[in-house]
């Protein structure tokens, strides 16, 4: 339950929880990390697989041809601080059923947090009954693809200390010494810092026969620094510092935020000295941390396939990489260098799974290769008949999702990521190449149009290059290209040791509408001339 409250400052927060639970607590966690321990995948709850066997009987018998359920426990924990104080604590817990039905060509759907037996029957008949109005208003044709059954599938994301076994205390103390850090650097007046972590218990069964029990774990910290002048005229901040991960509480500690903190007040003290820059014609030298976003904006949402079908256009738009017998193959988005691939065993990743909503495998494929698009993503089975017409892929790339058990699931993006170099180039290498140039850390404000063609992004930290070197900080920057020819100017890519991932904790997209978590991979990359603006 949320605690919003008054403030509270480190001193009391550790009383009030006492000083022997918060030493035994992170005697724990310590002894955790430790170890290294690392947990297996659970299979399902029994009472949790007959009630999902129990809604798949009942909606077969009301006249589906096909039904899946997704019986979901789902954890947020949240704890938000500032300076010294704690400023909210919050904890929740969602749990039920969701049935998915197919009549005819048409789909229906209900969900219940009542799962007692007669209740689950309801709710499957709901779903078929609804789905059989749907066939009758719109008859439809829906040819769900062939996947193989999984009687007994188990994955749980990769990680060694579960962040709900870390107690609240800890994980105080740790952003209490991380705004502790930055506070010690002069001018800067604010800090604040927070961590979530999600634990989500999934079971997905299909009328098919399979039955697939998931664990998915993933923890966002997140850091800002304010500095503000002496004089009080100006103030600028440092964030977007950190991004969100499908991985344990090993991956927060492992990030040394009290470290990081202090080079992120340096600087947003920095920042308030620095000069705009002049705008005019660039090379741009992009960070993994701020070039993910150019990623998901300007690849990942174009290339989902529902968008180019004309299926989704109400969030975030349509997109040009359409009609498909236009671009398919034919549409080079970039040099040989550049290849992006869709990704949903990528470890580390927000939106990697074992299998789907579905009950469809996790896979990785190329989107780009070598610069030519070759493929569309975000495809589920019901599109997979679409998709070979156009791509020749006939298997399900398993991309069906819902955000929980009240949501149906539908496609939904994976992480997409751009390979790096196969030679180990490193980030001064790249630097080194560009003359007249800027280079850009984390993520800042963008826009994009509605097919996402035109753009404008701007970022957190801009160094200038001048021949080769980095020099000086600049500021109020952000730069406004096309898609094509933005990717079309990347020229160098650095190799896997500048490789890394970024994402969000809420991607949007649907009517209703229902938030995804997903990872862009990148490593750091030269863009050559590209028009940058001064925004202030």
């Amino acid at each position: 339950m949320d605690q919003p409250g008054r403030p509270r400052d480190r001193r009391e927060f550790v009383r009030m929880l006492g000083t022997a639970g918060a030493a035994a607590a992170l005697s724990r966690f310590d002894a955790l990390e430790a170890a290294g321990q690392r947990n297996t995948a659970p299979g399902p709850d029994p009472s949790e697989r007959n009630l999902a066997l129990l809604a798949l009987d009942a909606a077969r018998s009301a006249g589906a041809s096909y039904a899946d359920v997704r019986i979901s426990r789902l954890t947020f924990e949240s704890l938000s601080t500032r300076e010294r104080q704690i400023t909210s604590v919050s904890r929740r817990e969602s749990y039920g059923i969701g049935v998915r039905a197919l009549v005819g060509g048409s789909w229906g759907f209900a969900a219940t947090r009542d799962v007692s037996r007669d209740e689950v029957v309801r709710a499957a008949r709901e779903a078929a009954a609804v789905a059989s109005a749907n066939d009758r208003v719109a008859p439809n044709t829906i040819v769900l693809a062939r996947v193989p059954k999984v009687p007994d599938g188990r994955w749980i994301t990769p990680h060694r200390v579960d962040p709900f076994a870390v107690s609240i205390e800890s994980k105080a103390e740790l952003l209490f010494r991380t705004n502790e850090e930055a506070l010690k650097v002069k001018g800067v007046r604010f800090v604040s810092s927070s961590v979530a972590s999600v634990k989500e218990s999934r079971l997905v069964a299909t009328s098919e026969g399979s039955i697939i029990q998931q664990t998915f774990i993933r923890v966002n910290p997140d850091v800002t620094v304010t500095a503000v002048a002496a004089d009080n005229s100006d103030s600028q901040t440092r964030s977007s510092a950190t991004s969100p991960a499908g991985r344990g509480w090993e991956y927060v500690t492992g990030l040394t935020l009290p470290e990081r903190a202090i080079q992120y007040a340096t600087e947003a003290v920095m920042k308030l000295s620095a000069p705009p820059v002049d705008p005019g014609v660039y090379d741009l030298v992009l960070h993994p941390s701020h070039l993910w976003l150019t990623i998901h904006e300007s690849i990942a949402h174009p290339s989902e396939l529902d968008r180019a079908l004309g299926y989704e256009a109400n969030y975030a738009g349509t997109t040009f990489l359409a009609p498909p017998e236009k671009v398919l193959g034919k549409l080079r988005l970039g040099g040989d260098l550049m290849t992006f691939v869709a990704n949903r065993t990528e470890v580390g990743g927000c939106a990697t799974v074992g299998w789907d909503d579905e009950g469809v495998a996790a896979s990785s494929y190329p989107i780009v290769d070598k610069g030519l698009f070759v493929s569309y993503q975000s495809a589920t089975r019901d599109m997979v008949n679409l998709m070979a017409a156009i791509s020749r892929r006939k298997t399900p790339p398993g991309h069906a999702y819902g955000e929980d058990w009240t949501s149906l699931p539908f496609p939904r993006m994976s992480n997409v990521s751009l390979l790096p170099a196969a030679r180990n180039i490193s980030e001064e290498e790249v630097i080194a190449a560009a003359k007249r140039g800027i280079f850009i850390e984390g993520r800042g404000s963008y826009s994009i149009d509605q097919q996402r063609y035109n753009f404008q992004f701007g970022g957190q930290t801009f160094w200038e290059i001048r021949d080769g070197k980095k020099g000086r900080m600049l500021r109020d920057v952000a730069y406004v290209a096309r898609t094509p020819e933005f990717w079309r100017s990347m020229t160098m890519i650095g190799g896997r040791q500048t490789y890394e991932l970024g994402g969000s904790f809420s991607d949007a997209k649907g009517q209703p509408m229902q938030l995804n978590a997903v990872s862009h991979g990148c490593p750091v990359a030269l863009f050559r001339d590209v028009n940058v603006l001064r925004t202030a």
